[in-house]
């Protein structure tokens, strides 16, 4: 995709979005990191009905070691890999109580260090709770970069390289979600909904439904 037609694509979006917001519940920065790691290989609605719940009752990293293991997995027994999952926010939660305060950290390098914390995950955090540009590419945000020709890459980090080489800086605050969401309602994996894409013409995708 040429240069002025990502910045065209991108002020469509902007347009018709201009606050985009993850669609995963959360109350605080701690809360948002959990259900984050909660929505690998998940749905966000999957994650959102069992942490109503589950943030209820601990929605701090001290509440969480306090709730345990064992009923942490019975919150979110409905969650692919809970058991795992489970392990993981218990051991990152006593992390952030020993390593950090209790706090968030806003470092690449710290989220990273966190058990059951990625890249991708790490992104997610650094992008909606603490406002900087990064991208987590998911399976989503691949096709879309791909099939549109927007960054075209073999892996999920030379897609995330590219966006950031090619994303404008005004629109990459932004990006991230836009994307994510045009990917999951329009762009989808099966059948994209061409007709009603405010970007179609801009889109290299050759098999552009009608």
């Amino acid at each position: 995709m040429r240069k002025a037609d990502i910045a065209e694509f991108f002020a469509r979006l902007e347009a018709q979005n201009p606050q985009p917001q993850t669609e995963l519940l959360s109350a605080n920065n701690y809360t948002l990191l959990v259900a984050v790691v909660l929505s690998a290989q998940a749905t966000d609605v999957g994650v959102n009905k069992a942490t109503g719940p589950l943030f209820a009752r601990a929605d701090t990293p001290k509440k969480m070691v306090e709730l345990g293991e064992e009923a942490l997995r019975e919150y979110i027994r409905t969650i692919g890999l809970f058991r795992t999952k489970a392990k993981n926010v218990i051991k990152l939660s006593q992390a952030l109580l020993d390593r950090h305060g209790g706090e968030v950290p806003a470092d690449r390098a710290s989220l990273e260090a966190l058990p059951g914390v990625g890249r991708k995950t790490a992104n997610v955090v650094l992008n909606t709770a603490f406002g900087e540009p990064t991208i987590a590419v998911d399976t989503h945000l691949f096709r879309l970069a791909n099939r549109t020709g927007l960054a075209p890459g073999k892996t999920p980090l030379a897609v995330e390289q590219a966006l950031l080489r090619r994303i404008p800086k005004i629109y990459q605050r932004h990006a991230h979600h836009w994307l994510i969401l045009h990917g999951r309602y329009v762009c989808k994996a099966r059948k994209p909904d061409c007709p009603l894409c405010t970007v179609r013409d801009l889109c290299d995708f050759k098999g552009k439904t009608t």
